[in-house]
Order: C-alpha cells, then sequence, then structure tokens
C-alpha cells in the first residue's frame, strides 16, 4: 500500500519550506509520497488552514502543524506500514 501525505503550504512561508525539506528524508524511509499543496490556490484549503500552515495529513488525520514532529510521524507512518 503506498502512503500519500499531504504537506499544505504556502510559497512565502519560511516554516513549509523547513517542514518539506525535513519531511523529505522520513518519507523515502517509509516508501511515502508527498503532494505539496498552496493553501492560497484554493479558498476552501485557505479558509481551513490559513493560519495553522504548515500542516502536514495522511487522508484526513492531521500529523502536525508548524513543525515537523518527527517522532509521531515515523510512530504513525511505521504503524500503518
Amino acid at each position: 500500500m503506498a502512503i500519500e501525505l499531504t504537506l499544505m503550504s504556502r510559497g512565502y512561508c519560511h516554516l513549509c519550506y523547513d517542514m518539506e525539506v525535513a519531511l523529505r528524508p522520513i518519507a523515502e524511509e517509509f516508501g511515502a509520497s508527498v503532494t505539496v499543496l498552496d493553501v492560497d490556490a484554493d479558498p476552501a484549503l485557505e479558509a481551513n488552514y490559513d493560519e495553522l500552515v504548515p500542516v502536514l495529513l495522511h487522508g484526513d488525520k492531521q500529523l502536525c502543524h508548524y513543525f515537523l514532529d518527527e517522532a509521531k510521524t515515523r510512530e504513525y507512518l511505521a504503524g500503518i506500514r
């Protein structure tokens, strides 16, 4: 089963960039793909995630926001493997 993660982000957000970079090795380790969505490109996404970005999701489950919680993310991904 392929693991598909979504990172809610915005282009000018340094926290978003930092989370994307920190997430790469974990995604590779677990064979996960990461789709980065710009919340500013979609009014519904902006309404839901505006002040929370970056937000890391697996489906509808929010794994973390603002900063990557590496331990929690690894634990979660190991559990769904």
